[in-house]
């Protein structure tokens, strides 16, 4: 038997995100008071909570999740706006026990008020800075690096590369790819990937979201992606079946095949920035006890916990682990093994990882457990 964690408990564990994006994780107050400080036009509503609704409700498609970014894109044009949202983004993870983070940021998408690329990552840089700066008064802890993020749909990317390279020892810890995966394959910017490798530095491709196989095949196989980006699609190369037990009786014993290209992502360990909240808001998956998540984790494909987009999912780290532990019986032992595969897999060094693993994760674990010991309810974690 397996204790279940509370929220209040979830929220103490030292968690690792890889999947996040800046603009998708403004607090709604803060939209609000942007738009009245810039004379901005009406957001969707002029309440908080009325606001969050509005950005959190279902999506018909990805690409209409992604058309909710406009207005937030509307107030992030000047650098101000720039810092406040990176440094509350600091702020928030440390407040929801993010130890580590990589937050994207498309820097050309910021660029409408006269900003030059470089301006717009010099200001979330210098937001981070002072969102970890006031973590640490309240006695929180985090790091977070940013990943600059070129789009499918755009011809610049080979740009935004270069740039990513010369910040990558200001706080840029790798490069990504977004934007939609439909009609615009990873390929286009297949200069940009080889920039990146032949600098040594890191790369991620969203891909297996929006679109299946093709995409996760090109952003591993042609652009050498070092992470994938959502990848819950991979699942389509995994054949599920059910064997069921001869006239004795009980459960069914369940069993996969692995196709070539999932067989080749579990073997090569290839990271999954999955994020679960999100897949089902935009309908990807019908719902969360419906998410492979569970299917990959127990076939042991590198599997991390991500939240995408904070203020669109209506998420946070502990907002996701508690979901994933309500759908399937988790305990603390498979958030610690979500969490460390999260952190193996971050675009930092060897050491620094290890560092976090053995002085962070691991003993804040075991400060959770030592306090849950005597836990009364329980519920099963099934095997494989």
């Amino acid at each position: 038997m397996t204790a279940v964690p509370t929220d209040d408990t979830i929220r103490r564990l030292p968690k690792v995100l890889l999947h996040d994006h800046l603009d998708g994780g403004l607090r709604p107050a803060t939209l609000l008071a942007l738009a009245a400080e810039r004379g901005a036009a009406a957001l969707p509503a002029d309440d908080p909570d009325r606001l969050q609704d509005w950005f959190a409700a279902p999506a018909a498609s990805p690409e209409d999740h992604l058309r909710r970014f406009a207005p937030v894109l509307d107030l992030l044009q000047d650098a101000p706006a720039l810092t406040r949202a990176a440094a509350e983004c600091a702020e928030d993870l440390a407040h929801d026990g993010v130890v580590y983070a990589e937050v994207k940021i498309a820097p050309e998408q910021h660029t409408r008020g006269g900003l030059t690329r470089a301006q717009v990552v010099d200001a979330v840089l210098e937001g981070l800075r002072v969102g970890a700066a006031r973590a640490r008064l309240f006695g929180r802890s985090v790091d977070v690096r940013l990943l600059l993020t070129a789009l499918r749909q755009a011809a610049d990317s080979l740009e935004i590369a270069d740039l990513a390279v010369r910040y990558r020892h200001r706080g840029v810890a790798g490069f990504d790819i977004a934007g939609p995966e439909a009609g615009y394959p990873p390929t286009r910017h297949i200069a940009a990937c080889e920039y990146i490798k032949r600098a040594n530095f890191h790369l991620t491709l969203h891909a297996g979201e929006g679109f299946g196989l093709s995409s996760i095949w090109e952003a591993i196989q042609w652009c050498g992606a070092d992470r994938l980006g959502q990848g819950v699609r991979i699942t389509d190369d995994i054949a599920v079946a059910e064997e069921y037990p001869g006239a004795g009786g009980g459960a069914p014993v369940r069993t996969a095949k692995l196709g070539e290209l999932a067989a080749y992502v579990r073997d090569k360990r290839v990271p999954l920035e999955l994020c679960p909240s999100a897949n089902v808001n935009t309908g990807v998956v019908p719902s969360l006890a419906e998410h492979p998540i569970d299917l990959l984790r127990r076939l042991r494909f590198r599997v991390t916990v991500n939240t995408d987009n904070r203020l669109l999912n209506r998420t946070s780290m502990t907002r996701e682990f508690a979901g994933l532990c309500a759908a399937f019986g988790y305990g603390l032992d498979t958030l610690s093994w979500f969490t460390v595969n999260a952190m193996k897999s971050a675009f930092i060094g060897h050491d620094e990882r290890l560092a976090l693993i053995e002085r962070v994760i691991k003993p804040g674990y075991a400060a959770v457990r030592a306090d849950h010991a005597g836990a009364a309810f329980f519920r099963r974690e099934d095997d494989w």
